[in-house]
């Protein structure tokens, strides 16, 4: 079977089962627990679905859990399949790629990212403006798959203003002080050097990370609004005189899950 064979066939024994949700949310490092507050949900394991990547990461459950939350049908996946891991930019993606033939409208994309603005401090929740893909490749290289989208997709609002209008909202209900900027994707797994941080402030970057850049381009490609959020988990290289490590990601982002699930569930309630 090919890949858009394959993609149909994982978005029909998902369809077969609950219907179409009416938004998807990916969950990033630490952040999964989110899942676990969708009522009457049906759930999977990334490894009973058929040609879905599993993923490996600390933090990352592996979990696809469908229900229901602020009157909404919600898919929440908790875990990503990273580029980093060895996938390719088509494995990385193939999660979307269902989302988007099972007909869902409104991704939420959400990340653990690293503070490359001096401003933006641990626990900061950050509105994705827009985003700087330094990954070295695009997840619609190739030929282009017509029933998916078009060859050459407009990038021009990758994160959808109504949605970003939104969370502002959300947060000033409330009282939540959120942040907004620009996410720049990196390959990883290594973290960036101090020198690697100045040339990412010098060209526009507000937080850096190692997802969600693919997973967006291709949203926008099957013409799916997005919106994305990062947990500012981490001052980045350089910014202050200590190492960085997975667990400090980890704790951070267990931190501020209750606001996390609060502004999620506010801006659900307002779609």
């Amino acid at each position: 079977m090919d890949y858009y064979s394959n993609v149909e066939e994982t978005a029909a024994l998902i369809r077969g089962k609950v219907g179409t949700p009416h938004v998807a949310i990916v969950l990033g490092s630490g952040l999964g627990d989110f899942a676990n507050t969708l009522r009457d949900a049906t759930a999977w394991s990334y490894g009973d679905l058929p040609h879905w990547p599993a993923s490996n990461v600390i933090g990352h459950e592996g979990r696809l859990v469908i229900g229901t939350l602020a009157g909404r049908h919600i898919a929440a996946l908790s875990g990503r399949a990273h580029f980093y891991e060895g996938h390719d930019l088509r494995t990385v993606t193939f999660a979307t790629r269902v989302i988007g033939r099972l007909g869902v409208k409104v991704l939420i994309l959400t990340n653990a990212a690293g503070g490359v603005n001096v401003k933006l401090k641990p626990g900061t929740l950050m509105v994705m403006d827009d985003h700087i893909n330094l990954l070295g490749s695009n997840p619609l290289v190739g030929p282009n798959e017509d029933r998916f989208g078009l060859r050459f997709p407009d990038m021009s609002e990758v994160y959808s203003k109504r949605l970003r209008a939104a969370a502002d909202e959300t947060a000033r209900d409330q009282d939540l002080p959120i942040a907004h900027g620009i996410y720049v994707a990196v390959h990883g797994p290594s973290y960036e050097t101090p020198a690697e941080i100045r040339f990412l402030r010098t060209i526009g970057a507000d937080a850096v990370g190692m997802s969600t850049v693919p997973e967006a381009i291709v949203a926008r490609h099957m013409g799916v609004e997005v919106l994305g959020i990062s947990c500012i988990t981490n001052a980045a290289a350089g910014v202050l005189p200590q190492p960085l490590n997975h667990e400090e990601v980890m704790a951070v982002a267990r931190q501020v899950r209750g606001r996390f699930a609060a502004l999620l569930e506010g801006i659900i309630g307002r779609l």
